[in-house]
């Protein structure tokens, strides 16, 4: 499949997976491991554009399926489409739906020709097919659309797995054909739920179609970290060497170090603007949590050599924790300030360490650290799940997922 993407791996890790490259795109390029702020609305949540650019930030994520709702994507690309609307110069994934399938499993019914939605907003009805997921992405303009997939919540049989992968598969063959714009690239996303072979299989079944990128997806959505990286292992080991590998939904600093250790090159996650909303701040030494009382008379930043707007700023651990428990807006817009560069760094550190030869020596020491005894939240970004009458994990609905 032809795109205008392209990806160059500019160095390997010898001791190991992971590995750092380019991707090149129609609005500019970024470098790889990435981690995309989730920005569902086409909005990352208290922050503007230039605060992106400034937090380090190249590309960010939107979902195709709420911005079908609100605005509209006709909307969008009558207003010259998506990069001109929200006032983003770079570069822009959108997700598919599939994934509202789990987040607003009550309001969603699967079939083989797709995902029958109810509105949240008004309760219409809205059939998201492999097709029409495709042209709402084109009518926004991202520069790499994702297939329309099913991921399953954890626990589940293996029989309600092999027909998740079925019908992935099915809809993504219907995504390739669906596609029409040349500047737009697709990525093809492998399921298989919680077995390994089953995510081989994926994989196997998507390789041939030649899609300029894969996406891993179905995980963090109740399984254990053992169990993850062994999914993701086994994912990424049957997926070519040569084209970027996206791990969606992926998670906590520890998280995105393991997979990059298992080959990954793309992230995305609400954790760092959603924890940082509820007080929750990612530093070297851990998770903070700005409510605890100790904070009330300290005077040092967030990360005593962190660089960013926050902390550079002169904004004492204090103030936040003032900021916090008035709801004050300023808290949560500097706080998601500090997360989103906290993430930015991390990946710009990953990328150094694999530059430099020793990324597997280097997430080690940080594994065995305060980092890597990081408290899970649980899956989906920190918000609590429930079990629907089969025994599945499913999140609650909410308006939107950032």
């Amino acid at each position: 499949m032809s795109a205008p993407i392209r990806f160059r791996i500019q160095a390997a890790d010898p001791g190991g997976r992971a590995r750092c490259g380019l991707v090149e795109t129609p609005h500019g390029s970024f470098e790889t491991p990435a981690f995309m702020a989730v920005g569902t609305q086409a909005t990352v949540k208290t922050l503007d554009p230039r605060d992106l650019r400034e937090a380090g930030c190249r590309i960010i994520l939107a979902n195709a399926y709420h911005l079908s709702l609100r605005p509209g994507a006709d909307r969008v690309a009558r207003l010259g489409g998506l990069h001109r609307f929200m006032g983003w110069e770079g570069p822009i994934l959108t997700d598919s739906g599939g994934y509202q399938l789990f987040s607003l499993a009550p309001l969603a019914r699967v079939t083989d020709e797709g995902i029958d939605f109810q509105s949240h907003l008004d309760g219409a009805r809205q059939m998201l097919t492999p097709e029409r997921s495709v042209e709402i992405q084109e009518a926004l303009g991202a520069d790499i659309a994702m297939v329309l997939d099913e991921p399953l919540g954890f626990p589940h049989t293996r029989e309600e797995a092999e027909a998740a992968l079925r019908r992935t598969a099915a809809w993504a063959r219907r995504s390739r054909e669906a596609r029409r714009r040349p500047d737009q690239a697709l990525f093809g996303i492998v399921q298989g739920g919680a077995f390994e072979d089953l995510r081989r299989a994926s994989a196997a079944e998507l390789v041939p179609l030649d899609f300029p990128g894969y996406a891993v997806g179905g995980l963090c959505l109740g399984e254990g970290k053992r169990e993850t990286d062994a999914l993701l292992a086994a994912a990424a080991d049957a997926l070519p060497w040569e084209k970027p590998r996206y791990v969606m939904g992926m998670g906590t600093p520890a998280d995105l170090i393991r997979s990059v250790r298992l080959g990954a090159d793309m992230f995305d996650c609400v954790m760092p603007t959603r924890h940082a909303r509820r007080g929750n701040l990612f530093t070297w030494q851990g998770r903070l949590s700005i409510k605890r009382n100790e904070f009330a008379e300290d005077s040092a930043p967030i990360g005593p050599a962190c660089g960013c707007p926050a902390c550079r700023g002169g904004f004492s651990r204090a103030y936040l924790r003032h900021l916090f428990q008035a709801e004050e807006a300023l808290g949560q817009r500097l706080m998601t300030l500090h997360n989103v560069f906290f993430y930015q760094e991390l990946a710009g550190r990953m990328r150094e360490v694999i530059r430099a030869g020793r990324f597997d020596s280097w997430a080690e020491e940080l594994l065995a650290g305060p980092l890597g005894r990081d408290p899970e939240g649980p899956p989906g970004g920190g918000q609590g799940l429930r079990r629907s009458p089969a025994g599945r994990l499913l999140r609650p609905a909410a308006p939107g997922e950032e």
